[in-house]
């Protein structure tokens, strides 16, 4: 019988692999350019640290988690973890990292764990690359996280999508927000789905996160939280504003934007395609400057991100940016003697960073050119007897159809000198 894979999870396959290399190249390249450096947080968690920092009225809590108990703790709830911010705070912690450098710039990569209705973009099993800079409060640094993401999306090749900012102010003026907006629910109690009547109460900043559309009809003229931002609030988030707006970032502002997670508090984003349907948020996230201190640690501001890889290469393959890699050659032997002769050539070559293709099992001249000609190859090397017996082996491009000979006595460095040739050819960026 076939075993097939467990819905929400996703094979990721030769083909797609290299697009996911691609991007996740890039963002390592423009997290140097800011000075991040990687963090490694394990899949499995403590179910509390999810339920304390992102909020026991959230969906991802209320229903999303994956949750089991510890077989060696009785009692004790594991979670796989949800999402990467909270992990990273807890190891920032544990690890009293604050003492060796008071600024951490970090960032993860790696699957995280919601089970979710499954659909174009959105998987139960999902991968996520993430930043985030603790111990900096200032408004520059949310614009730089804004810039350094304008930044990634530019070396990929998207330059479609839209930044969306909003404020949702601190634990001294969204209590009197809270108190207007639930004002206003109250009056259209009828009109809300019963997830939001149950919950408005609680976190009534929950129910402009509903995706149901008598929700959203409902709250379409709720007050704005950027009318109640305190005065250190809305200086701010001025600033992030003019720190964008001299960079000619541009954006739109988006009072209902309030995030799935309780943690986060003033400036707020989210960047968004037009072309991914109801799913369409790329990269979204925000200052979370009290979740250190809720979680154990010393007062310590923080500020990040999350972008999801499923529908970064997704945009991608839309756009046709990047395919498969393609060897930058095939190496065709007929003969015993060929083949003896080939096996160290393509090795060294391979040690010296060439990608090199070759058979091992002896097959026609035409079967290897075919098999070449399918995997894209820019230059097939030929190699027989009666090249042996010459000294000379043939070079084929075969894009262009044009071939010349090489000596085999000097073929690795007259390969290797070619390189940035066949490179430049398989490159689709």
């Amino acid at each position: 019988m076939k075993i097939s894979k467990v819905k929400g999870f996703s094979d990721i396959l030769p083909g797609e692999v290299e697009l996911w290399q691609f991007v996740e190249e890039k963002a390592r390249e423009v997290f140097a350019r800011y000075n991040f450096a990687e963090i490694r947080i394990p899949i499995l968690e403590k179910t509390e640290l999810f339920s304390r920092s992102l909020g026991e009225t959230t969906d991802i809590v209320e229903k999303e988690m994956y949750t089991f108990a510890d077989q060696d703790a009785k009692g004790s709830l594991l979670t796989l973890r949800p999402e990467g911010t909270a992990g990273v705070v807890r190891a920032y912690i544990e690890a009293e990292l604050y003492k060796v450098e008071p600024v951490r710039r970090l960032f993860y990569l790696g699957p995280m764990f919601r089970r979710e209705r499954p659909q174009k973009g959105r998987l139960r099993q999902f991968y996520q690359i993430g930043v985030e800079v603790l111990g900096r409060g200032d408004p520059f640094v949310d614009a730089e996280i804004l810039l350094l993401l304008n930044d990634f999306f530019w070396l990929i090749g998207l330059d479609s999508l839209t930044l969306e900012l909003n404020s949702l102010g601190c634990v001294q003026c969204r209590p009197r927000y809270r108190e207007g907006l639930l004002a206003y629910l109250r009056e259209r109690t009828g009109k809300l789905c019963p997830n939001c009547q149950r919950r408005m109460e609680r976190n009534p900043l929950r129910v402009l996160d509903c995706k149901e559309q008598g929700c959203f009809e409902a709250t379409r003229h709720a007050p704005s939280i950027l009318d109640y931002l305190c005065e250190e609030c809305r200086n701010h988030f001025t600033t992030v504003e003019r720190l964008v707006h001299e960079t000619r970032l541009e954006y739109r502002l988006n009072p209902r934007m309030v995030r799935g997670l309780d943690y986060y508090c003033r400036t707020t984003f989210e960047w968004t395609s037009s072309r991914l349907g109801a799913q369409n948020t790329v990269a979204a996230g925000g200052r979370y400057d009290g979740l250190v201190e809720d979680l154990g640690g010393p007062p310590t501001p923080g500020v990040g991100f999350a972008m999801g890889m499923e529908r970064l290469t997704l945009l991608l393959e839309m756009k046709e940016t990047q395919g498969p890699a393609r060897p930058d050659l095939y190496l065709v032997w007929v003969g015993p003697a060929a083949r003896s002769w080939a096996f160290p050539v393509v090795h060294r070559l391979r040690r010296r960073g060439m990608r090199v293709e070759m058979e091992g099992e002896e097959k026609s001249l035409k079967s290897q050119m075919r098999r070449a000609d399918k995997l894209g190859v820019s230059f097939v090397l030929i190699v027989g007897d009666d090249e042996l017996k010459r000294g000379r082996g043939i070079l084929r491009n075969m894009d262009t159809k044009e071939q010349f000979e090489v000596s085999l006595q000097r073929v690795e460095e007259e390969l290797l000198a070619r390189k940035p040739v066949m490179h430049n050819e398989n490159c689709k960026v």
